[in-house]
């Protein structure tokens, strides 16, 4: 087999075979497949696309590439839910407690944020001593014992997609809906879960900025699970504007506490009932959605999802005392408003801008050695659609410097008002299950 004849097939549109798939990803793995032959095949590929079955054939050999881990120990049926990522997107601190209250096993593989993109274990560091570097049997001893625990990423997961990851950026060849769907289903294969809950971001704050492409996302990613043996269904969720009301570490966990409370904000609180919803009935806790997401909303009411947040923070060296006082978390030296210039209606909020602004505040890293500062962010007074008064606050910056004019400068840019009314944007955009 060589690399030159497959790469002139797929150049003419011709299907691959598993063995060919293996052969490319296996050469490519080992260094044998040379950068500049695969970015020939990867070329290739955004034009000419891929079937079904590659790509599932794809997603299969970048898992079998490295680590799997195995989860069998575990009692039940392991769910696993991804975002394609987003701004204040905190529902993964939010579903973990709130399903795993009703006995859904959660066994959460989560990363670190890059850029505006905030990642799970940056926002659970907030809480004093809360730590991830926890071994595998120490893991799934805590998931059959509590119903969940959060470990950091394995340093040898798919590295035949991490290896492809950065070619892809370097070379113009992100955007392939195929390649961008095994990708990501390959993480979440290889984290060894029995179904698998997708919200796919839509809108100027999402990796895919219209729904069309968005739609085409989610169901490559559902076929390719479903085609390897994991149920596996999407939301397309909004993402033209953040989600929730707050942006950055410290003020993210406090916006779940209060979610997990019944006082959240209401797209969140929305959001995590209807992807923990899909997650407890693909865990076959509820005969159907409507009785998931009833009993979901019992936890809330009696307390136990906020009682299973504390059991999950000290299990895992954190200070559960932050869940009753989240003072105690880091907090910034300042705060200033920024206030309204015009009366009107908010008729935008760029999510994707709104994220630079917060990481311009340290919320984010700007380069992976970048440190994060786990107290400042910004906490939205103000959604799209709401009516508003000159002079009064659109959002409260959280800084641990004085001068902010840049912040309010992006943020002034990209927070706009209209004299018309503006509707709210539809928060699930729709549910793919085949």
């Amino acid at each position: 087999m060589r690399m030159v004849d497959l790469i002139e097939q797929k150049r003419d549109g011709l299907e691959l075979t598993t063995e060919e798939i293996k052969f490319i990803i296996n050469g490519y793995t080992d260094g044998s497949i040379p950068d500049y032959q695969m970015s020939a095949l990867t070329m290739a590929i955004v034009f000419q696309g891929m079937t079904e079955k590659e790509r599932a054939d794809l997603t299969m050999a970048m898992v079998e590439s490295g680590d799997q881990i195995d989860l069998s120990q575990i009692e039940g049926i392991k769910v696993d839910k991804h975002s394609t990522g987003g701004v204040g997107d905190t529902t993964t601190l939010v579903l973990g407690p709130l399903v795993a209250a009703l006995g859904v096993p959660v066994a959460k593989m989560s990363g670190r944020g890059l850029g505006h993109t905030g990642g799970t274990i940056d926002k659970l560091e907030a809480v004093n001593g809360f730590h991830v570097e926890i071994d595998n049997a120490e893991f799934i001893d805590l998931v059959n014992k509590n119903k969940i625990a959060v470990i950091g990423q394995s340093g040898n997961l798919t590295p035949a997609d991490k290896k492809l990851y950065a070619l892809r950026d370097v070379t113009a060849t992100v955007e392939s809906i195929p390649l961008i769907a095994s990708s990501i289903m390959s993480k979440k294969i290889a984290a060894g879960a029995d179904a698998i809950v997708l919200d796919v971001k839509t809108g100027a704050g999402a990796f895919m900025k219209t729904l069309d492409d968005s739609k085409d996302l989610a169901k490559a990613m559902v076929r390719i699970g479903n085609n390897v043996g994991r149920r596996t269904m999407a939301v397309i969720s909004d993402m033209s504007q953040p989600l929730g009301y707050a942006i950055g570490n410290a003020l993210e966990v406090k916006e779940a506490i209060d979610t997990l409370k019944g006082e959240g904000p209401e797209d969140l609180t929305e959001l995590c009932l209807t992807l923990g919803s899909h997650m407890v009935y693909l865990a076959e806790k509820a005969g159907s959605l409507a009785e998931a997401r009833t009993l979901l909303e019992n936890v809330i009411k009696d307390g136990s999802a906020l009682e299973k947040l504390k059991v999950f923070l000290s299990s895992q060296g954190g200070d559960a005392s932050i869940v009753d006082d989240p003072a105690k978390m880091p907090q910034a030296k300042f705060t200033f408003e920024l206030e309204a210039k015009e009366d009107g209606y908010v008729s935008e909020i760029v999510a994707d801008e709104v994220g630079t602004a917060a990481m311009l505040l340290g919320a984010g890293r700007a380069t992976k050695e970048s440190i994060i500062d786990l107290a400042v962010g910004l906490v939205l007074r103000k959604k799209i659609g709401d009516q508003v008064n000159k002079g009064e606050s659109l959002v409260t910056i959280y800084s641990n410097f004085e001068d902010v004019s840049e912040v309010k400068q992006k943020l002034y840019e990209n927070i706009k008002i209209s004299v018309a009314k503006v509707d709210a944007p539809v928060l699930i955009h729709g549910e793919i299950t085949e």
